[in-house]
């Protein structure tokens, strides 16, 4: 098990039994879900109807709903803050614990739908970002 477990087309497993993010939750359901596993701090991002982030073992997770009438859950980020993250899993891959062309060439023929990898100019990623619908991104 990985600290954080991706679920593409369903949001995010949070480390230490925190819970799970999935997409369609409320503002309140999922501030409550990452408050139970680190501070939530305010935040603003273009386009998105609410946002709030958290760090935790080394990784910022960015969390947004949609502008739309409904205001749930749609879009996750998770920033790599240095060495030493907590790991970020998916397809049996740590995201954040080996050099992005490993990552790549290990996530091959993996169907990437809702998901972006941000390569950095260093070794590893430096962010992956979830979606609940493919194609969408800030």
């Amino acid at each position: 098990m990985y600290g954080y477990e991706l679920l593409p087309g369903q949001g995010l497993i949070l480390p230490r039994g925190a819970g799970r993010l999935l997409f369609g939750m409320s503002e309140r359901e999922a501030r409550w879900t990452v408050s139970t596993l680190a501070d939530v701090r305010e935040t603003w991002v273009c386009g998105a109807a609410w946002s709030f982030w958290a760090a935790h073992e080394g990784v910022e997770l960015l969390v947004c709903g949609a502008p739309d009438r409904e205001r749930r859950l749609d879009w996750l980020k998770l920033d790599r803050l240095g060495s030493g993250a907590a790991p970020v899993g998916w397809a049996d891959v740590d995201l954040f614990g080996h050099e992005q062309d490993e990552v790549e060439r290990a996530l091959a023929g993996v169907d990437r739908a809702g998901v972006a990898l941000t390569r950095s100019s260093g070794a590893y990623l430096r962010a992956v970002t979830l979606t609940a619908a493919p194609g969408q991104g800030r």
